[in-house]
C-alpha cells in the first residue's frame, strides 16, 4: 500500500521473472543438450573476444591495463546507486503514525497506531461477533502534511451476521474519527482466519 505504480512493479517483476527463467533454462539446456552447450561456448568464446578488443582500445598503467577494467565497475556501483536512489523514492508504505499535525508554536503532535488499537481492542472486548481485530497505517510521498490512511480488518465469528460485523466495523470508525478530529481514510476488511475456524460459532440471544 504505497504510491508505488503498480502496473510498472508488474511490468518489471515480468521482465525480470522472465530473463531469470531464459537463463535457467539456458543453464539447463548447456548442461542436458551438447548442441546448445556448443553454441553457448561459441557465443561465450566471442564476447570474450570482443571485450579483449575493447580493453586494447583504452590503455592504462598497470596494474589497471585499461580503463575499462575502472569503468566497468563504476557503472555497476552507478547503476546501484540510483537504484537505491529510486527505492527510496517510491511509496511510502506502512507506518507507526496514525495522524500527525505541525504547529510552528506548539511544535508537531503525532498519534500513534496503537494508542487507536489499544481503543479498538478496548471497545470490541466481550463482543461475539468478533475474534480478532488488526488497525495499521500507511502513507505516501509528499504527503507530509496529510493524516495518514488506516486499515481496519475484523475477523468474524463463524456464524456471526454479516450486517452486525458491518454496522460494529462502522461505529469503530466513528470513534476513530472522534479520537483523531478528522475524517481519515479507513480501508475496513472483514474477513475470516485460523481464529475464526477454531472459534466457537455466534449464537445470538
Amino acid at each position: 500500500m504505497n504510491s508505488t505504480n503498480r502496473a510498472v512493479n508488474r511490468l518489471f517483476l515480468a521482465i525480470a521473472g522472465l530473463v531469470l527463467l531464459g537463463a535457467g533454462l539456458l543453464a539447463a539446456g548447456a548442461g542436458l543438450v551438447p548442441g546448445i552447450a556448443d553454441q553457448w561456448t561459441a557465443v561465450a568464446g566471442g564476447l570474450l573476444e570482443r571485450w579483449q578488443a575493447l580493453l586494447s582500445t583504452a590503455p592504462a598503467p598497470e596494474p589497471l591495463g585499461s580503463w575499462w577494467t575502472l569503468a566497468l565497475p563504476a557503472l555497476l556501483l552507478l547503476g546501484a546507486v540510483a537504484s537505491i536512489f529510486w527505492l527510496t523514492r517510491q511509496g511510502g508504505g506502512r507506518t507507526g503514525t496514525a495522524a500527525g499535525e505541525q504547529d510552528p508554536e506548539l511544535g508537531d503532535t503525532a498519534v500513534d497506531v496503537s494508542y487507536l488499537a489499544a481503543g479498538v481492542e478496548q471497545a470490541l472486548k466481550g463482543n461475539r461477533a468478533v475474534v480478532g481485530s488488526s488497525l495499521t497505517t500507511w502513507r505516501g510521498r509528499n504527503k507530509r502534511n496529510e493524516s495518514s490512511a488506516l486499515r481496519l480488518t475484523l475477523q468474524a465469528r463463524k456464524g456471526a451476521s454479516p450486517r452486525e460485523v458491518a454496522d460494529l466495523a462502522e461505529d469503530l470508525v466513528g470513534a476513530i474519527d472522534a479520537q483523531l478530529g478528522h475524517h481519515p481514510t479507513v480501508l475496513v476488511r472483514i474477513g475470516s482466519g485460523t481464529r475464526t475456524k477454531l472459534a466457537s460459532a455466534h449464537r445470538a440471544g
